[in-house]
């Protein structure tokens, strides 16, 4: 019988995830494919928030680093993580779950703006809550965002998905001798640098004591293999 770990998380889904073998746009199989795999947790009882990135759309610091002004750049990168959000949306509901897509930035005619006390209620009624256009501020990325929306929605713990394993001392991607971690740290992964999440996300987690568990998406039944506490990926926790 599956037994949950967690009662209630935050899963932090980057915009790549949803383009699939596509290098950017969104692939529908690829999305409902992540949406049976959410719902099947959901069905088990979990309480599930999603943040999700933009970067198969627009990726606000590569184009600013372009010269484009860091402020309008992250602007149209906060509106790519809604038009994922809508996309995730649709996915979800078509295989039975009840939603609500939350926006930092206030659009109404699409989404309901993000109140926190009204983000929980969501919860509480097991509807999976989707929370888009970041922190609705520039200079903060969505890594940030998952981290914040967390702590606001009482999380047990924030769980990023990627396309490898876990946490690794080089990138596994272009260094086939990398290692990978099983348990790190809040201050290992801000000295060592490692590509968890950004600093400013991960001193929020230290600071507020929440465990990150980082896993392949890529892999079937994995979000189901952490929420149930196997030892699946790396698990960023403690001093």
């Amino acid at each position: 019988m599956d037994t949950l770990k967690y009662s209630r998380v935050l899963l932090k889904l980057s915009g790549e995830a949803l383009a699939g073998a596509n290098k950017s746009g969104v692939e529908i199989e690829t999305v409902d494919s992540i949406s049976q795999e959410i719902a099947e947790v959901v069905g088990l009882g979990l309480e599930l928030g999603l943040v999700i990135g933009g970067g198969n759309i627009f990726r606000g610091v590569s184009s600013s680093a372009q010269g484009m002004d860091r402020a309008s750049a992250d602007y149209m990168g906060m509106l790519a993580t809604v038009m994922n959000g809508l996309a995730l949306q649709d996915s979800l509901e078509r295989n039975g779950l009840d939603t609500r897509l939350m926006t930092a930035i206030n659009m109404q005619e699409v989404a309901e703006p993000y109140i926190r006390r009204r983000a929980i209620r969501h919860l509480e009624k097991k509807r999976v809550v989707i929370c888009a256009a970041g922190t609705g501020n520039p200079y903060f990325t969505t890594d940030t965002a998952a981290s914040l929306r967390a702590m606001e929605l009482k999380a047990d713990a924030l769980l990023k998905a990627t396309r490898v394993d876990g946490v690794y001392d080089h990138n596994p991607e272009s260094c086939p001798d990398a290692q990978m971690y099983t348990q790190l740290s809040y201050i290992e992964v801000l000295q060592q640098r490692l590509r968890v999440m950004d600093s400013a996300a991960i001193s929020l987690c230290m600071d507020n004591n929440l465990p990150i568990v980082v896993f392949n998406l890529l892999k079937q039944k994995n979000i189901k293999r952490v929420v149930c506490g196997e030892f699946v990926g790396t698990v960023v926790q403690g001093g």
